[in-house]
């Protein structure tokens, strides 16, 4: 029987094309788009560079590939699942620590200098920005307005427009560090307790204007 076979090759070629796709981004991360050359990957992935055109088909394609998994991997990081407010008293709580992830995952060296990069491409490979947008920040305000349209729901808050309030929430909380750390590199990063500091006080503000008093 050939099963064992093909579902071994199946795994073969899964393994090689994420090495592919690890040694593929530190290079763009380390010499941008342009500096990257698909010989330096193939090389360091330990793959032929036949190989690395018959996973991806183009440099353009690998790219998109990792700015898909990389911004895939971080709204999972955010976006998982964990238990909901069931009370009132819980609200508050859930949504600065909600905040802080959204910080923590997002002001990484690594998704920065992602979106530098991206930024940097986008009028001449415009597939970059719109998997970077899709995977990041319209992903992250979908599962936001969704959250809120359920805490809505159970009354613990009070959201008309939960696009909106998505966005308010978004952008209290990752607008100035975001920022900051765009313009100004990794140095910019601030500290855990200052992104605590800064995701409390995005939480406080949103409360005010979507809470139901009390929080």
């Amino acid at each position: 029987m050939n099963v064992p076979d093909q579902a071994g090759g199946t795994t073969r070629s899964a393994r090689k094309r994420r090495e592919i796709l690890t040694a593929a981004q530190g290079v763009f991360l380390d010499r941008g788009y342009l500096g990257t050359n698909m010989d330096e990957i193939a090389a360091l992935s330990g793959a032929s560079k036949q190989t690395v055109y018959k996973h991806f088909g183009s440099k353009e394609a690998l790219f998109v590939e990792i700015v898909q998994t990389m911004t895939a991997e971080a709204g999972d990081a955010v976006h998982q699942r964990v238990a909901e407010p069931e009370s009132a008293e819980d609200l508050a709580p859930f949504l600065r620590e909600y905040a802080l992830r959204q910080l923590t995952v997002v002001l990484t060296p690594e998704l920065m200098r992602l979106r530098r990069l991206v930024i940097g491409e986008v009028s001449r490979f415009p597939d970059l920005a719109r998997a970077l947008y899709d995977g990041g920040p319209r992903r992250a305000m979908a599962a936001m307005a969704a959250l809120f349209t359920r805490l809505s729901d159970r009354g613990l808050l009070k959201v008309a427009d939960p696009d909106t309030a998505a966005a308010h929430f978004n952008w209290l909380v990752m607008s100035a560090p975001v920022n900051d750390t765009m313009l100004l590199g990794d140095d910019a990063i601030p500290d855990e307790a200052e992104l605590r500091r800064h995701a409390d006080e995005g939480v406080r503000v949103f409360l005010a204007a979507y809470g139901r008093g009390g929080h």
